[in-house]
């Protein structure tokens, strides 16, 4: 088990020179717990003024917590800047998920064709395409699907039961989860003279950047003809869907049930909450560090980093949009009328 100096030392390989700990730094821990119910052996972490009250009763070994929380602490303290971010990386350290094993299992179906870093690992029933690039330390879980031409980054994690379509693209340490599917056809289709959909091959792929988390039954689009993009450090939740040829920018977060149109481009830091979703008539473009809050319709473009939430009942389209206008109105309305009533009564 590693001792309280083993976790600071993690914490201080990730943010060099940032942790202190004032205790017994050999103390083993085994295991991690929340502050209030934690017991002798686990580490805890004060994160949020709410949780203050416990620090003193809490029966954790080790507590990471700021500076100015540490007098009094009963425990090991490990003071940190952020200990949010610092119990993230200690998770690490007691991650006890299974892994498989290099190589391939004998129900695997492995193309010929395709390039398998020997340290890579295939479960059973997993299906490996032609001209396929596993890198090192790759797993594809059981009853997984590769396929052709896809190349995968090294250390990355495709649970069982994933698809990756043909022309598919992952850095590294990207992990997909289960259900996902990576690179099935955008949505586009022609109408023809009688009304029939004619459809656009879509004949691009789909390009994930490193350190991207795609969740469980998840959908990204490939693009008709260039590739949907999804940049370094992205995380996405379980049941989203993006439309072919987004692009999706550095180290933003996208919530369970999220909906985002094609040829969508979304800048870097942002947040999108559950449910909220990005449609227009037009390619709606949004820049860095936009929150969207939950249930949420984006239907234009936005060039303000911010806050945005809202929601409407809905209409005819020309109502909708007449009084969509009309609303963001309200406020300079109320300001006009209030000093009208008081001109009024004086």
């Amino acid at each position: 088990m590693p001792t309280v100096d083993d976790i600071a030392a993690a914490i201080d390989d990730a943010i060099p020179g940032t942790v202190e700990v004032r205790g017994d730094g050999a103390v083993e821990i085994t295991g991690l717990g929340p502050i209030d119910t934690a017991t002798a052996g686990q580490i805890t972490h004060l994160s949020g003024v709410a949780y203050r009250r416990y620090l003193h009763e809490t029966k954790a070994s080790a507590v990471l917590l700021r500076d100015s929380d540490a007098v009094g602490c009963p425990a090991v303290a490990v003071v940190v800047p952020d200990p949010y971010v610092a119990f993230a990386l200690v998770s690490q350290l007691f991650d006890d998920a299974p892994r498989l094993a290099a190589g391939v299992d004998a129900t695997a179906t492995v193309d010929p064709g395709a390039r398998l870093d020997p340290s890579a690992a295939v479960g059973a029933n997993a299906s490996i395409a032609a001209d396929v690039v596993l890198g090192p330390r790759v797993e594809i879980g059981a009853g997984s699907r590769v396929g052709e031409g896809t190349r995968i980054g090294a250390d990355c994690v495709v649970h069982p039961n994933a698809t990756l379509y043909h022309g598919v693209t992952l850095g590294e340490r990207c992990v997909i989860h289960s259900g996902a599917v990576i690179g099935a056809d955008g949505f586009g289709f022609a109408p023809d003279e009688r009304g029939r959909w004619v459809a656009i091959a879509q004949l691009g792929g789909v390009t994930l950047g490193n350190d991207v988390v795609v969740g469980a039954c998840s959908t990204i689009d490939r693009g008709a003809i260039t590739a949907t993009v999804v940049r370094d450090g992205v995380k996405i939740d379980n049941q989203v869907q993006i439309g072919h040829n987004c692009d999706i920018g550095e180290h933003t977060l996208i919530c369970g049930r999220v909906g985002i149109v094609g040829s969508t481009k979304i800048g870097r830091h942002c947040v999108f909450a559950g449910g909220a979703g990005v449609a227009g008539d037009h390619p709606i473009t949004i820049c860095d560090n936009v929150q969207v809050a939950s249930v949420t319709t984006i239907s234009r473009s936005i060039d303000t980093p911010g806050v945005y939430a809202g929601s409407v009942l809905h209409d005819t389209v020309q109502r909708w949009r007449r009084n969509a206008v009309r609303f963001a109105e309200l406020d300079d309305i109320a300001k006009r009328l209030a000093r009208l009533e008081k001109e009024r009564r004086t």
